[in-house]
């Protein structure tokens, strides 16, 4: 006989999961639960881990998420969907958004309560993205609110805060544009082939049916009447076998329509077990596009008009695929060998930082509560005096809980040398640090992958070298540690820094919007970006054929968004460079073996809850 769990969310996520798989009408699902991202494959189900205080938080994601995993595993066919996807980002957005709404709306149709669940999700979301604070139709994602409208007018139900603003202020547009397209949206909700017609033509409707691509049905056309002429010329026709098709077709369409009816059954018998289950919902992180309608997607949320000549040639790399291991552990050690007699001093201010954390964890609790753990150190007045109540605790959620952290490293061909060793090693030991605080980190690096311009300039110069044509290289943005890999497994991916010819020209504005994208995919509460760069964007190639100020004119609008949007906590720190007049928090150092004594501080002061500590470490700017 096993040992029954002492962990009180156990039976929780028991239920959760045997709720998910009726509601997904698959017995042999998988659900599984991590802190890595919420995903849905084939046969299994990722969920978000439930702690053992199952806070209110925690049980609505983890509710919201198995209702919308279920509910896509169920209606949606992923050869389907990809048949019919369009070629252009934009247009792939849009068509998404719809899919996802469809799902949802389709199972709001067999069970009312999963309507709850996803309106929680809906509103969750929204204020997570502050939703409710945007004011301009360009400010507001266009894929977002085709969802949320689809959703509306298939289901008839209020959008929640945050969500309602978003679509009101594209409202009058889609209906503009897409007429009465979406009238018989009803009776395509579990048509996905029908619906994906419908999404492809609401896409042109919107403006975007250059990125759609080829037709799927015209070429299933060909493919038909291919097939067709080499039946005809192998078989003669016969009126036997005719009949005998006629019978098996009815026979299938009684056979499907059994079938859809026994699905609406076990799902409507189900619905007693998902609304005791099931309540509220928060939203599974989707990627956000924000657009000026009817043009084409921008490059950059934060500026338009900033343009790029072509991107074909950019790429976004993890670390290992530009090295390989033999040669990523030789550089590893280099690394350390260089960097060894400062490893002490940065170890110490690692360590400090991590008791600064750690001391606000051991006080982080809320006594003499009506419920939650018994507190043993007030039972005496309870033994001195029976009549006195039991007396509870309850911890508090400090504010470096549910975080993660972006180290953006500038990695131009001016840090050759002891800077971007010196960077290496402190974002090494500081995500070390983090995580045995339970914050994650992300390590990002961006550079360019060639000098003077690469492919990018050679096709310009091929087309007769046109005015102005924006951004003229290639990107080369790297991933060395993503924020859900632990550090043990890409510590030697830092070494990749020391590879000779690896540094080349730096573009901030868009390694910092591309860093910036990545934070808003997570789930986390409180995202915290910090950058280090020893200078502002320099690219010759693109200054050299744009205004002389172009590159650091995107960084600023950049800047502007993030700081604006208030998202994500973005600092910086400029070696032997004054970043302060980019960025509103910032630090300037004029050596760079300030650097450790920097990154540790700033990242101390945003999670001390003191105001003077903050107000001291700030002060570094003019002392330096």
């Amino acid at each position: 006989m096993s040992k029954p769990s002492d962990n009180p969310a156990d039976p929780f996520k028991k239920a959760l999961a045997e709720a998910t798989k009726v509601l997904a009408d698959d017995p042999d699902l998988t659900v599984t639960y991590s802190m890595d991202p919420s995903g849905l494959t084939n046969d299994t189900v990722r969920l978000p881990q439930v702690s053992r205080r199952m806070s209110k938080e925690e049980v609505l994601i983890a509710r919201g998420t198995a209702d919308a995993l279920a509910l896509r595993h169920r209606f949606h066919d992923t050869a389907m969907f990809q048949k019919f996807a369009p070629a252009g980002q934009m247009a792939f957005d849009i068509y998404n958004a719809l899919e996802t709404a469809r799902c949802e709306a389709a199972g709001a149709r067999y069970m009312p309560g999963t309507a709850k669940n996803i309106d929680a999700k809906i509103g969750n979301e929204a204020q997570r993205r502050g939703y409710d604070g945007i004011t301009r139709r360009e400010d507001a994602p266009l894929a977002q609110a085709m969802g949320y409208y689809l959703r509306h007018i298939a289901t008839g139900r209020e959008l929640p805060k945050g969500a309602d603003n978003v679509m009101e202020l594209w409202r009058d547009f889609i209906e503009g544009q897409t007429r009465n397209s979406l009238d018989d949206v009803d009776a395509l909700l579990e048509d996905q082939k029908g619906f994906a017609r419908l999404a492809r033509r609401l896409i042109e409707e919107l403006g975007y049916g250059d990125q759609l691509g080829d037709d799927p049905e015209e070429s299933d056309t060909d493919e038909d009447q291919s097939a067709e002429a080499e039946e005809q010329e192998e078989e003669p026709d016969s009126e036997g076998e005719d009949q005998d098709q006629e019978d098996e077709n009815d026979a299938s369409a009684e056979s499907a329509q059994d079938q859809q009816q026994d699905m609406q059954e076990a799902t409507l018998s189900s619905e007693d077990m998902a609304e005791e289950d099931f309540t509220e919902e928060v939203d599974l992180p989707q990627e956000e596009s924000e657009v000026e309608p009817p043009a084409p997607a921008p490059i950059s949320d934060a500026d338009p008009n900033y343009r790029v000549f072509t991107t074909a040639h950019d790429e976004e790399i993890a670390a290992e695929e530009l090295a390989e291991p033999a040669e990523l552990e030789r550089l590893r050690a280099y690394l350390d060998q260089q960097l060894e007699p400062l490893k002490g001093a940065v170890s110490r201010l690692a360590n400090k930082l991590q008791r600064r954390l750690q001391a606000q964890q051991n006080r982080s609790w809320e006594f003499d509560r009506e419920e939650g753990i018994l507190d043993a150190g007030r039972l005496a007045r309870v033994v001195a005096n029976p009549t006195t109540p039991l007396s509870f605790k309850v911890e508090k959620d400090t504010e470096f809980r549910d975080t993660v952290v972006t180290l953006l490293l500038d990695n131009s061909g001016s840090m050759r040398g002891r800077p971007i060793s010196i960077a290496a090693i402190c974002a090494d030991v500081l995500a070390r640090t983090l995580e045995r605080c339970n914050v994650k980190v992300e390590i990002l690096g961006f550079t360019t992958r060639a000098w003077k311009g690469g492919m990018s300039r050679e096709e310009w110069l091929q087309q007769g070298r046109p005015q102005q044509p924006g951004r003229l290289n290639d990107l080369r943005h790297i991933v060395y540690k993503a924020a859900d890999a632990p550090m043990r497994r890409t510590r030697a991916n830092l070494g990749l820094m020391m590879k000779e010819g690896l540094l080349k020209e730096n573009i901030d504005g868009e390694a910092l919007e591309w860093a910036y994208r990545r934070m808003l995919q997570r789930r986390e509460a409180r995202k915290i970006l910090m950058v280090i760069s020893d200078g502002a964007p320099v690219d010759d190639s693109t200054l050299s054929v744009n205004p002389a100020n172009y590159l650091e004119k995107h960084l600023r609008d950049v800047i502007a968004l993030v700081e604006k949007r208030k998202q994500v906590e973005l600092l910086a720190i400029g070696i032997g460079h004054d970043v302060t007049r980019y960025y509103d928090r910032a630090v300037t150092i004029t050596d760079v073996e300030q650097l450790a004594g920097a990154m540790t501080e700033q990242l101390a002061s945003l999670f001390d809850s003191d105001p003077r500590a903050r107000a001291r470490v700030m002060g570094i700017r003019h002392a330096s």
